[in-house]
């Protein structure tokens, strides 16, 4: 089977090969190389998330609600402080490019 490239880089799938994966539209593809140098095609798929558990680190320690609200709301504030002075150095080079 072929596909031809176009010139915005994209291919469509032969419709055996959307078969044999059971892709509809809107489906995600996987591409993976191998070490020969090769190319496999999968139906990409979520992972559950029972599958996600255990990739994180236990905590050292257990948090209360009010704890976990308070880094929530500090994180906010952070983001928000940079976001400001990003804002703010903008201002500044374009003031100073217009001298």
């Amino acid at each position: 089977m072929q596909a031809t490239l176009t010139s915005k880089a994209q291919i469509t799938l032969p419709k055996a090969v959307r078969m044999l994966l059971h892709l509809a539209p809107g489906d995600k593809v996987a591409f993976a190389s191998r070490a020969d140098g090769q190319l496999t095609v999968s139906k990409a798929t979520r992972p559950s998330f029972a599958s996600l558990r255990g990739i994180l680190p236990k905590p050292s320690r257990t948090y209360s609600i009010d704890e976990m609200n308070q880094a929530v709301a500090d994180a906010v504030v952070d983001k928000h402080l940079a976001a400001r002075a990003k804002a703010k150095a903008t201002r500044q080079s374009l003031s100073n490019a217009g001298d």
